[in-house]
């Protein structure tokens, strides 16, 4: 959750290796696959995507500004905590949310970044595609599993009857 120009900079800092910033450096970690990814300290930089989520009236208001930080590879619309901080607790498909979040959009599109969202309807997911959001997520690991648990037990349940 970024809110700020100054959040997102220090985000961009903690990508990168001193000089530059001030992620910590280590040669036998995961990113390194324990040591055998030869020159990762020196190629790290270009292999790494930040993407800032943008979740408040605050982000929205500096949302051109927050895409626009170098290092910033792009940003992540969260639908259902903008819903919340803008009064409407669980509604993120309200029209007035949806107005916020079509602005954020072209915002961060003007700022030739790329811009996403996540949206389990799938109407809505396209409409985000056509007012030019880069990716959708138009899944949730989660809800998917507990459909299907749900289902499977619908089905078990009916089989001994």
């Amino acid at each position: 959750m970024v809110d700020t120009v100054e959040q997102a900079k220090l985000l961009v800092s903690a990508t990168r290796f001193p000089p530059e910033g001030v992620r910590g450096v280590a040669t036998q970690t995961r990113a390194t696959r324990w040591g055998r990814v030869q020159h990762y300290l020196k190629s790290a930089r270009e292999e790494i995507g930040l993407f800032l989520q943008v979740e408040t009236k605050a982000a929205l208001s500096n949302i051109e500004e927050i895409a626009s930080v170098d290092g910033v590879d792009g940003i992540f619309v969260g639908p259902s905590d903008l819903a919340a901080t803008l009064g409407y607790l669980g509604e993120p498909t309200r029209p007035e949310v949806q107005r916020v979040i079509e602005a954020a959009l072209k915002s961060v599109r003007a700022a030739r970044k790329p811009v996403g969202i996540l949206t389990a309807d799938e109407t809505l997911a396209h409409r985000y595609l056509d007012l030019g959001a880069t990716f959708v997520a138009v899944g949730i690991d989660t809800m998917l599993l507990a459909r299907a648990t749900s289902a499977l037990l619908e089905r078990f349940k009916a089989s001994k009857k």
